[in-house]
């Protein structure tokens, strides 16, 4: 499994982290232009609201570089909060849809749901509501996975990986097996963690993104 790393540590830095709140927005999501180009919305937790990173350096604000390199016209809607879990972006999701009519919604969340002990249940039907409510607007959907670390047992890890995989063939959606491969998974991922050991650090960001951008380039062709 992933997160060898961390095992002795994970879960301690993680209830701290989660007691600290965690819960700075993003950094203020702004009305979709008209004019029929794509519009991408994310819906994420800390790893995607640039928590403890300067301002343009997570993967969200990557991707609207790496649309203008290949020459997308696309507008990116980062409507990520710190702290979030599913059931707060399901609840956030209806007004989103409405205000941004996305062309493609990116689903980031549930890390925080594990962190917190969410019945996994209730993790997987808020990630399929958001989907299926997503592509009812006319979005493409791409859902995003998370793991968890050994701490947590075998069991749950391999049950909690599924989840998304699961949302993803019920719903047709896009599917981003893990967000932190090649980040979480190095020999030398503490390097690349911040010292809550949860958030990467800017130098991961460009990881982060081409594990996205890998699945996402599919769902704007």
């Amino acid at each position: 499994m992933r997160f060898d790393a961390f095992r002795r540590d994970f879960i301690v830095a993680a209830m701290g982290a989660w007691a600290l709140g965690l819960c700075m927005p993003s950094a203020g999501a702004q009305p979709a232009p008209a004019g029929g180009k794509p519009v991408i919305l994310v819906v994420g937790d800390s790893l995607s609201a640039e928590y403890g990173l300067a301002r343009g350096t997570g993967w969200v604000a990557l991707l609207e570089k790496k649309l203008a390199a290949e020459k997308i016209s696309a507008t990116v809607v980062n409507a990520s909060v710190s702290g979030d879990t599913t059931a707060g972006g399901r609840s956030r999701l209806p007004a989103l849809l409405t205000q941004h009519r996305p062309t493609h919604v990116v689903l980031e969340l549930g890390g925080n749901d594990a962190l917190r002990g969410l019945p996994m249940q209730g993790t997987e039907a808020n990630l399929r509501a958001m989907a299926e409510a997503s592509k009812k607007a006319g979005a493409q959907v791409l859902v995003v996975g998370m793991q968890v670390p050994p701490n947590y047992g075998s069991d749950y890890t391999r049950r909690f990986e599924k989840v998304f995989a699961a949302v993803a063939e019920a719903t047709g959606a896009g599917l981003v097996p893990f967000l932190l491969k090649g980040v979480a998974d190095r020999p030398d991922a503490a390097a690349l963690f911040q010292a809550d050991r949860i958030h990467p650090r800017a130098e991961a960001q460009p990881a982060m993104l081409a594990n996205v951008w890998s699945e996402l380039r599919k769902l704007l062709r």
